[in-house]
């Protein structure tokens, strides 16, 4: 479902809107030019919990002109320590929609389409190509993959953000050009690796630390400056202040992007259902 009325830059000279992004429009890097291309994006963010509320709400406050919000899961109490996207009232309804109605609220003039569904193998492709850029702010490794294989298939940029605990990751996909996710982690962690990772939990701070650092590549990148972390990987160590950025190579033989691919469809791996967003 849609929500709000995209809007352009010439029709932003109100005084309400201008006020709005006044503060981007002074940055030499921006100006008018710059937020008419953030008013002509559209962005997916797969997840809507921990990492996807700060990043769905920085894109829609940046004035991205078109944002897509795939979760399948509804709040509950435990969710409010971090997922800020969310109130208390909002218990027991569908975290797509909700955070649709907040995006709306925060800015009138971007288009929000919400998707209260997992993705998966039937989905992916027809999802990614309706936007220019995803964001993975998903919290299970099945997903992740899927999320790389169809990034690399549909051509298509893919913004990563991962946490646990106080420690979080931050990767950029631009297939083609830089490594997927697939030739950092050619494996998958068995299952008893992955849950004692999410038993671990998460302090809320964090996501949001991470969350923003994803938003802010994804705005740089649709903008066309600075560096959007392609090819590197940003490590994240909330407990000692410590980030650390690792340069990442291609893996030749990676089974989705090498030089001979051995991946040339989705395929959907086991999930919990509605496990989609930390």
């Amino acid at each position: 479902m849609r929500t709000g009325k995209r809007s352009t830059v010439a029709e932003s000279d109100s005084a309400q809107a201008g006020n709005r992004y006044e503060r981007q429009l002074w940055m030499a890097h921006v100006g008018v030019s710059g937020q008419q291309k953030l008013s002509n994006a559209s962005v997916l963010v797969v997840g809507a919990g921990g990492l996807g509320s700060p990043i769905l709400l920085y894109l829609a406050a940046a004035g991205v002109g078109t944002i897509g919000i795939v979760d399948s899961d509804t709040v509950n109490l435990s969710n409010l320590n971090r997922q800020i996207l969310y109130q208390t009232a909002d218990i027991g309804q569908p975290k797509a929609r909700v955070a649709k109605e907040r995006l709306a609220a925060l800015n009138p003039d971007v288009c929000v389409e919400d998707y209260s569904q997992q993705l998966d193998s039937s989905n992916a492709t027809a999802l990614f190509s309706a936007y220019s850029v995803v964001i993975d702010a998903t919290d299970n490794y099945p997903t992740r993959y899927l999320l790389s294989d169809a990034a690399v298939l549909s051509d298509k940029p893919l913004f990563i953000g991962a946490v646990s605990g106080l420690h979080g990751l931050v990767l950029t996909v631009i297939p083609h050009r830089t490594p997927c996710f697939r030739c950092l982690y050619p494996r998958s962690p068995t299952a008893a690796m992955a849950h004692r990772e999410r038993m671990r939990g998460i302090l809320g701070t964090n996501p949001g630390i991470v969350g923003s650092i994803v938003a802010q590549n994804a705005v740089k990148y649709i903008l066309g400056i600075g560096d959007w972390l392609a090819g590197r990987l940003l490590l994240i160590d909330g407990e000692g202040n410590r980030f650390e950025v690792v340069q990442v190579e291609r893996d030749a033989s990676c089974r989705a992007c090498g030089d001979h691919p051995t991946i040339t469809e989705l395929v959907s791996l086991r999930t919990d259902p509605g496990q989609s967003s930390c």
